[in-house]
């Protein structure tokens, strides 16, 4: 069941991303000549239209053919008026940023759903204070609640470590202790410490861990949006982030995963519950989004590149480059599916 689940969450984030090109072009009256879920042979096809929608047999992918528009082929060009070829540049690009925006849009939808229907959070309740810290030397105690930190009201354990990492100097604490609110002055502590990507950094800390107990937050209309958004943006980040970690060879080639990953971890989320899915799947919308924006020949980001340079230069580029471009990205992507493809093997045959 989880498997099914993870092919249809998959299936779902194509299928939305395809419809963001598809409106475009129609929008900009460029014929659609096939909407396919999916890669390989058809399985299921109806022609409405001018478009055959169909299911392919192979569900991991998803494609939208527009008329004088082919990856496999970029020579293959139309100069109808109905053609990808005969917009002007902008207009391409749209149809190009529609995809990734799409998928940007459903992570944005999702965590409205997730924020209306309650986020779980660690209460900013205090579980552990370190030997010969800051804290101990103040006085806080175990079960202390912190709902105050310089002034800013403090709802989340994650409210508390942000307002420590971005604060400067003193901190003025005030802390919920019996039923009463007591105040205390400390000074965070510069110690290395390692992030998720395994690098030592510096971090203000005043030696306090949570106590574990958790809380649910309903956010009403007026912080939804905000909550929604906030959620979206720290999702692209993380994504940008570790794409970065891992061009610099900060996270290792072998950490790279594919669609077995993905398929496994979305299987777990659907075990978990449905805000756990809702979750997942939001950041993994992202993740295609912002993936398809890498300036990489036969992707999005790679054809809205040459479509950049079209609009800036007012000529297109050679035929010669761009078919070398676009063979060389679709080389590159299929060198990094198999990588990740081998890696998630080897990860289950109980490899390091």
């Amino acid at each position: 069941m989880g498997t099914l689940t993870s092919i249809l969450v998959l299936s779902f984030l194509i299928f939305f991303h395809e419809l963001g090109h598809f409106l475009a072009a129609r929008y900009f009256g460029v014929r659609v000549e096939v909407f396919s879920i999916g890669f390989g042979k058809k399985v299921f096809s109806k022609v409405i239209g001018q478009t055959e929608y169909c299911i392919s047999l192979i569900p991991l992918g998803g494609y939208v053919q527009m008329k004088g528009q082919n990856d496999m082929d970029p020579l293959a060009i139309s100069q109808d008026r109905d053609s990808y070829n005969t917009k002007h540049p902008w207009q391409r690009i749209i149809i190009l940023f529609a995809g990734p925006f799409s998928n940007f849009l459903l992570a944005f939808l999702l965590y409205l759903v997730i924020g209306t229907n309650g986020v779980t959070y660690l209460s900013p309740t205090i579980g552990a204070i370190s030997d010969n810290s800051p804290a101990q030397s103040i006085g806080l105690q175990k079960d202390d609640m912190i709902v105050q930190i310089n002034g800013l009201m403090i709802k989340t354990w994650d409210d508390v470590s942000t307002s420590i990492k971005e604060s400067e100097g003193l901190l003025e604490l005030k802390v919920a202790r019996q039923n009463e609110i007591k105040n205390f002055i400390v000074t965070p502590l510069m110690t290395p410490v390692q992030n998720i990507f395994k690098e030592t950094v510096y971090k203000r800390i005043v030696g306090i861990a949570p106590s574990g107990q958790t809380i649910t937050i309903h956010y009403g209309a007026n912080e939804i949006f905000g909550f929604a958004l906030d959620q979206t943006q720290k999702a692209t980040t993380m994504i940008l982030t570790s794409l970065q970690k891992l061009i610099e060879g900060v996270v290792p080639v072998k950490e790279l995963g594919g669609i077995i990953s993905i398929v496994q971890v979305t299987s777990e989320a659907s075990h978990s519950g449905i805000i756990a899915l809702l979750g997942l799947t939001a950041l993994i919308s992202v993740n295609l989004g912002v993936l398809n924006l890498l300036p990489i020949p036969a992707l999005d980001g790679g054809h809205m590149m040459f479509n950049t340079y079209e609009l800036l230069t007012r000529k297109a580029p050679s035929e010669r480059v761009l078919y070398f471009m676009t063979m060389g990205g679709w080389a590159l992507l299929l060198s990094l599916t198999a990588l990740s493809i081998f890696n998630d093997i080897y990860r289950i045959a109980g490899g390091n």
